[in-house]
């Protein structure tokens, strides 16, 4: 007779029992090819230009991306909303959970154990047809119990493959739920300083009407102007004044719309009023096809396909028997004193197998239900992806727009400071009415304001696309498990 050995036999024992995995191995969806540059990337030396892309050979985006600004209050307020931002804190707990699902469907890879004691002292029945009828006796056990299910078709396997992936999916989830965050934060950050520009602007044309005001009665009393050059004085001078109060409306709910994010009630956070001036930076675009691995929306999206996937190996397998492995063991005796002996030793071994016969369509339709469901998240998928590129051109088409139109501005703002300027000499000297002068304001203030809400945009512009550009994230971070 041919001898095995036992571990050669052990080795043959547990390869059977590893079985097949049932359904469709995973594949990354196809997706539209990416381009092979940006269509709405600027020209490389943008005449009389303030903005432009980083080369390639830059340095791509960091994680800490809200410091290529270069303003310490931003830096600190995006420091407090990693600590207590509330938002971010119930992602981070529902990646732990998915984390965890991780560890649950891997445990059904191995059998489970129990045991425990017990004591009893019972009596049977003196009228019934026994042979032990009338009869107390104590009882003493000890028995463990162990059953195994061994994955011969998979099951298993899939249910932790789709756990795995949804467990990456959160933690994409929180990366773009923290992204988010700190651009929302950054967006109201630079939406409020543009009011504060907007504010003193106003400020100083509320001073400036004030003195034309005075310069217009002056001029009244002495016989030089009219009645009515005074009243269109007063009226531009609090018309102005209106508008300088209603800005602090906006500017109000963005400082509330901050405390939110960094985790404090807005009743007790305030910001002093900062014009916006600072320099607005070059941002890295990268090439398209990269952008896919950078953007954490998409990750999560492409993760929850292959769980998905995963699921129609799971509804498939239940078309296969589930076999059981079981045994139990221990000892039990009617005297506490012969409990722990060897003749007081029990054990059993065995094994079942159960296939369902009918089920009136139910894992037909389950399994139909995993393949649509697959199918609606690869569609999810490929619309993230086309949602990526189309987020990344509108901000670059934004910024190059924007950029060209504040050439234009800077240019009407600096005519209707000369021309401001010539009517008012030219209403000193008696040769205007003041209806000139006025007209001369109302065009400067508007081309002031609107020059400082052009760069509020492009500040915005640019948050936008360093979030569509996916924050400094890629794939790479993705948890191994």
């Amino acid at each position: 007779m041919r001898y095995f050995p036992p571990k050669a036999l052990l080795s043959s024992l547990c390869l059977v029992l590893a079985g097949c995995t049932v359904g469709p191995n995973y594949q990354r969806p196809s997706v539209p090819p990416a381009p092979a540059a940006y269509k709405e990337l600027p020209p490389p030396n943008p005449p009389n230009g303030t903005w432009k892309p980083a080369q390639p050979s830059d340095a791509a985006i960091k994680g800490k991306w809200w410091e290529i600004y270069n303003d310490p209050e931003l830096n600190s307020l995006e420091e407090k909303l990693t600590v207590s931002n509330q938002n971010l804190k119930a992602a981070t707990e529902q990646y732990f959970e998915a984390r965890e699902q991780v560890r649950v469907a891997r445990s059904y890879y191995y059998p489970t154990l129990s045991a425990g004691p017990s004591i009893a002292r019972q009596q049977t029945s003196a009228n019934q047809v026994s042979a032990t009828r009338g009869l107390t006796y104590n009882s003493f056990a000890l028995e463990g119990q162990v059953s195994w299910e061994p994955d011969l078709w998979g099951q298993i396997r899939r249910t932790v493959e789709q756990a795995r992936a949804n467990a990456q999916a959160s933690a994409a989830d929180l990366a773009n739920v923290e992204l988010s965050l700190r651009s929302e934060l950054a967006l109201d950050y630079f939406e409020m300083r543009g009011l504060d520009t907007q504010k003193q602007l106003l400020d100083n044309t509320v001073a400036s009407d004030a003195d034309y005001l005075q310069l217009t009665q002056r001029r009244f009393k002495g016989g030089v102007a009219t009645e009515v050059d005074v009243d269109q004085s007063q009226t531009q001078l609090e018309t102005v004044r209106a508008q300088d109060i209603d800005v602090g409306v906006a500017r109000t709910q963005y400082e509330h719309a901050i405390a939110t994010l960094i985790g404090v009630t807005a009743s007790s956070f305030s910001l002093p009023p900062m014009p916006l001036t600072l320099t607005l930076p070059e941002i890295p675009a990268g090439v398209p096809s990269q952008l896919l691995e950078r953007r954490p929306d998409v990750s999560a999206a492409e993760r929850r396909t292959q769980a998905a996937n995963a699921q129609i190996g799971i509804a498939i397998s239940a078309y296969y028997p589930t076999v059981t492995l079981s045994g139990a063991g221990g000892f039990a005796s009617s005297r506490a004193g012969t409990w722990i002996q060897g003749p007081s030793a029990l054990w059993s071994l065995g094994g079942s197998a159960v296939e369902l016969l009918f089920d009136a369509g139910r894992r037909h339709a389950l399994t139909a239900q995993a393949r649509d469901a697959y199918e609606a998240q690869t569609a999810n998928y490929r619309q993230n992806v086309l949602s990526a590129f189309q987020e990344v051109e509108d901000n670059l088409a934004a910024l190059r727009i924007l950029n060209e139109e504040a050439v234009t501005q800077n240019a009407a703002v600096t005519a209707s400071i000369r021309s401001l300027n010539l009517s008012t000499n030219r209403y000193k000297g008696g040769v205007t009415t003041y209806l000139e002068v006025l007209t001369a304001q109302t065009t400067q203030l508007t081309n002031q304001r609107t020059q400082a809400d052009i760069t509020t945009r492009q500040f915005a512009a640019s948050v936008q696309l360093i979030k569509a550009l996916g924050g400094g994230w890629d794939t790479s971070q993705l948890p191994h498990m």
